[in-house]
Formats: structure tokens, C-alpha cells, sequence
């Protein structure tokens, strides 16, 4: 079971938890249980709120995978064109497939990392990360300035992102450690295939000898 659906599953049960104090607490209104009422209220109320939490941290985790060593990533083929242009194909530990056209002397792709707390590691939340970006970068600066300039996103669509939340919210400066974009690149110029791997320190990318199957 993946990271986002446990806790989407922790969410569901605070909320059942908080429909059971919310039971509750109409059945002290009922027998005029003051100090009862306000109790059985505080707890459905507090409930709910982890509902909430782990509901949001749930949907805004979609698309983000474990990261406890090196992974890959996403195999990509490249096919260089004419003027400096080429194609790039992503295959994704998911077996989606996904072609870009893009423009450059250079395949460059970036990430988001999520590094999380050890109060976070007890409901199962490690450093996660998500392919977001993928473009063609030119070696020249004046290129890269004045030449026509290719990006798409390869990050899942998504009600809300974890990455960005860390960045408004300062309440879940107790949960995430660090958060931080990575981002690699490597000549077009001819064809070739390459593993995009990512590890606690970031991006990288070998390329697949033609005889090694890997």
C-alpha cells in the first residue's frame, strides 16, 4: 500500500472517530450533560481536524514516491533532429510513456524532494520525491536567451502539492525537514538512452550502455 493511501486511510478513521463524537455529543445535549457535551465536542472537533490533516497530506502526496536509496526514476531514449532539436521519451517506473519535441543542446530535467521529520517517519511519511519538469537547455548562454525555449510538466495533476503547502504553511514546519528542488542535464546531440535516477542528494542521470540490458 502506498504512502498516500495509508494515510488516507488513517484520515478515514479520525473521521469516523469524529462522527462518533459528534453522535456523542448530541446524546449529552439530549441529557443535559454540560461538561459532557463540551468534552465529547473538543474530542470530535480534534478529530476532525486530524481528518482533515491527513486527508490533505494524502492528496497532496499523489504522484510523490519513497525514496530510501538511489531509484530510478525514468528511463528516457533521446533522438536528436535538425537545429538543435530532439525528441525525448519517458518511461516511468509506472510503465506510462510519455514524448516530448523539444529544443536545445541539452535534455535537462528537475524534481521535487520532500525530506520528512521523525515525529513524520511513525505514520510512514520518508523522503519522497516527483519528477516536475522536463526541457531543453542550450550550452550557449546567448541561445538560451534569444532561441526559442521547450518545457513541459511531467508532475501528476493534483488538488493540492505537498511541496507548495511547505511553503505557505508554516504549521508544517514540524513535520518537513527540507524541501528542495534538483535538477540535471546531458548532451541531445546524439542518440542515446539514459536512466534519470534520483537519490537523497538529488538528481542524476547515466547513460545505458547499447550491450548492458540495463
Amino acid at each position: 500500500m502506498t504512502v498516500p493511501n495509508t494515510l488516507l486511510l488513517i484520515a478515514i478513521l479520525f473521521a469516523l472517530l469524529a462522527l462518533i463524537g459528534l453522535v456523542a455529543t448530541v446524546g449529552a445535549v439530549k441529557k443535559r450533560r454540560v461538561f459532557g457535551t463540551a468534552l465529547t465536542l473538543l474530542t470530535a472537533l480534534l478529530m476532525l481536524s486530524l481528518a482533515a490533516l491527513f486527508g490533505t497530506v494524502s492528496a497532496s502526496l499523489q504522484g510523490y514516491r519513497a525514496l530510501t536509496r538511489e531509484e530510478l526514476a525514468a528511463v528516457v531514449v533521446v533522438q536528436p533532429g535538425e537545429q538543435q532539436r530532439f525528441t525525448a521519451r519517458f518511461t516511468l517506473p509506472d510503465s506510462t510513456v510519455q514524448e516530448f519535441s523539444l529544443a536545445g543542446d541539452q535534455l535537462y530535467v528537475d524534481a521535487h524532494i520532500l525530506k520528512w521529520k521523525p515525529i513524520a517517519n511513525i505514520f510512514g511519511l520518508h523522503t519522497s520525491y516527483e519528477l516536475d519538469r522536463v526541457g531543453g537547455r542550450y550550452e550557449s548562454l546567448e541561445d538560451e536567451t534569444n532561441k526559442v525555449r521547450t518545457v513541459f510538466s511531467l508532475a501528476k495533476d493534483k488538488p493540492v502539492d505537498m511541496f507548495h503547502l511547505r511553503r505557505r504553511f508554516e504549521m508544517l514546519n514540524p513535520l518537513v525537514d527540507a524541501e528542495y528542488g534538483s535538477a540535471t542535464f546531458v548532451g541531445s546531440g546524439k542518440p542515446a538512452t539514459f536512466r534519470v535516477l534520483v537519490s537523497t542528494t538529488g538528481l542524476l542521470i547515466r547513460t545505458v550502455e547499447p550491450d548492458s540490458g540495463r
